[in-house]
């Protein structure tokens, strides 16, 4: 079973984060965030942050936070 969680900024999905070999993958849902797209981070507060800092350019987005998918 795969480890997934969301990625939100202001209640709005921002990505994925799916657990893999070595971190997480990250999946944008919002065009502003495929800059990070692919991208693997060790921890999923580290893709929280980066789309934090990529919603604190766009202004649509001021907070981010990550939720887990299933159980």
């Amino acid at each position: 079973m795969s480890e997934a969680y969301l990625i939100e900024a202001a209640g709005e999905a921002a990505g994925v984060v799916v657990r893999e070999r070595g971190g997480y993958r990250f999946f944008a849902s919002a065009p502003q965030f495929n800059v990070i797209e692919q991208q693997l981070f060790r921890r999923t507060a580290d893709a929280a942050r980066a789309a934090r800092a990529l919603a604190a350019n766009d202004n649509q987005f001021s907070r981010a936070q990550f939720s887990r998918i299933g159980r």
